[in-house]
């Protein structure tokens, strides 16, 4: 979880306004005292634990990727080993339902044919012997009659048989199949889920940037959702100042400005990223009797990424349009 904080130093901001309109003898220099500020980002696990690593400390450039901290995981382990067992017993069950019956059991089915075969063999010659002493009127109709019956018995045996051979080699039903599938598929997802789960508790960094701060110290319980470490990427740092609401009109997002500080080596570039749609009131402890009721304007302006990493927020800036 990633949650970004904006400092709100508008009345500092309004100070040092107030001081360069102040201190500006001709507005024709178009000159604005402002501050640096950081747009923070928090970053959290979204489920609550022990802290047991931090692998950051503040003050160090990191790169994204960076791994930043970890929570205790020994639930969402026990879930993952769950998970993954019972995967492995729904996918084995899904197996043997597509296979037939086992090798010994087909082997029992085959010899019961066999024998089946050879009654029927067996009833085959006695109807046949039976039907010659018949005709030759050596045995009566009855005798003749309870061989052919007895043939007629062995024939259906043994198509018994072969039909049950036959019905153990196929799978299970299709609607068995189905539903072992369907369990295969929902033992999957719950594994994907604890997967997630194991690894939302080692945190690595969404941005390349500067450690600003570490909030709580190995050992110590987390709440869920609680930042754990504050980054300030280069890209996330701005200059805000105030213009006078008679210059405002001149100025639009995009335009360049120059900035600069007591302890830059050089001046920075930068582009107005925002103008603020409403004007505020100057703080009259700072204005004169002639001054205080002018109104002014919020304005940031953006540089560089590579120019930005040198700044900090709070730093007092110069911005000249």
């Amino acid at each position: 979880m990633i949650m970004r904080k904006y400092g709100k130093l508008r009345q500092l901001g309004l100070l040092f306004a107030a001081a360069g309109l102040a201190g500006c003898s001709h507005e024709s220099a178009q000159i604005y005292q402002g501050y640096a500020e950081g747009e923070f980002v928090r970053v959290a696990a979204p489920y609550a634990g022990s802290l047991t690593t931090l692998n950051v400390q503040r003050g160090a450039q990191i790169e994204a990727g960076t791994p930043l901290f970890a929570l205790e995981q020994d639930n969402e382990k026990a879930a993952r080993d769950e998970a993954t067992q019972g995967l492995k017993r729904t996918e084995a069950q899904l197996e043997n339902l597509k296979k037939g019956k086992r090798p010994a059991e087909l082997d029992a089915i085959v010899a019961q044919r066999e024998q089946a075969r050879a009654a029927m063999k067996l009833s085959e010659d006695d109807f046949a012997r039976d039907e010659k002493l018949a005709k030759a009127g050596f045995i009566s109709s009855q005798k003749l009659d309870a061989g052919r019956t007895a043939l007629k018995r062995d024939r259906e045996h043994l198509k018994e048989l072969e039909a049950q051979l036959a019905t153990a080699k196929l799978a299970a039903r299709a609607d068995e199949i189905h539903a072992a599938e369907a369990a295969v598929a929902a033992s999957r997802a719950t594994l994907i889920r604890a997967d997630w789960s194991l690894a939302q508790k080692s945190v690595a960094a969404p941005v390349a940037g500067l450690v600003q701060d570490t909030l709580y110290v190995q050992g110590e319980w987390v709440p869920a959702g609680s930042p754990v470490v504050s980054l300030l990427p280069p890209q996330n740092i701005k200059v805000r100042f105030f213009v006078p609401e008679t210059r405002i009109g001149a100025l639009k997002t995009g335009q360049a400005v120059t900035l600069s500080c007591d302890g830059c080596a050089a001046p920075i570039s930068a582009a107005i990223s925002y103008i603020s749609p409403q004007a505020e009131y100057t703080p009259p402890v700072i204005y004169s009797r002639e001054n205080r009721g002018k109104l002014v304007f919020l304005v940031e302006a953006r540089p560089a990424s590579i120019n930005a990493a040198k700044l900090r927020p709070g730093q007092p800036m110069d911005v000249r349009l």
